[in-house]
């Protein structure tokens, strides 16, 4: 049987076009995703496609929404959210690190291992376990700057704020 066009002459009959008609029907009869659930989608999926970059050991740039994440030649690999400047790895050497996302349907919580700058050109990050600093010289720096200032232009800082929950210590006390 042969797909029917969006603009053809609905099959049942009733005179209208598909898409006014059962095309509607059909729309409406797939499962739609909240933003929050399509970006949890997109952020998994994007995790996902970078740590399988590492492991075929592709140098990688992906960049979604407020996140940038990329995988190197060494098989490293990387996600980082440009807000606040948090990151965590995701493929080390050609192996997945298990990933430290958590998902629910009200929010993506992550654990972020790391806080990053751009230093001289160069990826620079803490730990935030010990406070040891390490330069990933194999990392796309200007790639990782252009999408900070892009971030910057594009969200306000009202929408930025918003990104982030504050957690139970960030709560105010009584």
């Amino acid at each position: 049987m042969a797909k029917i066009g969006r603009n053809e002459k609905c099959p049942c009959q009733s005179g209208k076009k598909y898409k006014h008609c059962c095309g509607l029907k059909e729309r409406a009869a797939k499962p739609q995703l909240s933003p929050e659930a399509a970006l949890k989608i997109t952020l998994m999926g994007g995790v996902e496609a970078i740590q399988e970059a590492a492991l075929a050991k592709k140098a990688v740039n992906r960049e979604l929404g407020v996140f940038f994440l990329y995988s190197t030649s060494e098989g490293d690999a990387w996600l980082l959210e440009m807000t606040d400047c948090d990151c965590v790895q995701v493929a080390r050497g050609g192996e997945v690190v298990e990933s430290p996302i958590n998902e629910n349907p009200e929010v993506i919580e992550i654990n972020w291992s790391h806080r990053f700058v751009i230093r001289e050109k160069k990826l620079e990050i803490t730990a935030y376990a010990d406070n040891s600093v390490l330069v990933l010289a194999d990392a796309p720096s200007r790639e990782i700057s252009a999408a900070i200032k892009r971030i910057r232009r594009k969200f306000s800082d009202a929408q930025l704020r918003a990104i982030h929950l504050p957690t139970k210590e960030d709560a105010p006390s009584a």
